[in-house]
């Protein structure tokens, strides 16, 4: 019983840490600043910046203690919303800090349409991403 209960600690204490530093990276990447300034609530930024560390330690807690909520498909399909929400800024944020567009536009010589192709790179990952569910891989 013991070596359990060090188990469930130590694997909620490295979920912490893992959660704590994904967050700082989401926030270092300025991921929540943009949002907010998007959004003109920049007096609100602590408030976001603690939901983000809230959401990122009840999502550890639930892979850690395999929570079940109630809510079925209409849940599931908010929730999926949401995280590619997420996920569309996380990896627009991570190819903005590496520079990627920028560099592509230049070396194809690229001067119109680099909008489009910000776009059709986020359709193409909304499509693959609904054939991946819809195959059930």
């Amino acid at each position: 019983m013991a070596e359990q209960i060090f188990l469930g600690v130590l694997g909620l204490c490295a979920g912490f840490t893992v959660a704590s530093g994904m967050v700082g990276l989401i926030i270092g990447l300025s991921i929540v600043p943009r949002y907010a300034g998007i959004t003109r609530t920049a007096d609100k930024i602590l408030l976001y910046e603690d939901f983000t560390m809230l959401g990122a330690t009840l999502g550890n807690m639930a892979m850690v203690f395999q929570w079940h909520l109630p809510g079925g498909q209409i849940l599931l399909a908010i929730f999926g919303i949401f995280a590619g929400v997420f996920m569309g800024s996380w990896i627009l944020a991570l190819a903005e800090m590496a520079k990627v567009f920028p560099i592509l536009a230049r070396r194809v010589k690229l001067t119109k349409g680099l909008p489009w192709i910000i776009v059709s790179v986020a359709a193409g990952k909304v499509i693959g991403a609904l054939y991946f569910f819809y195959k059930g891989w």
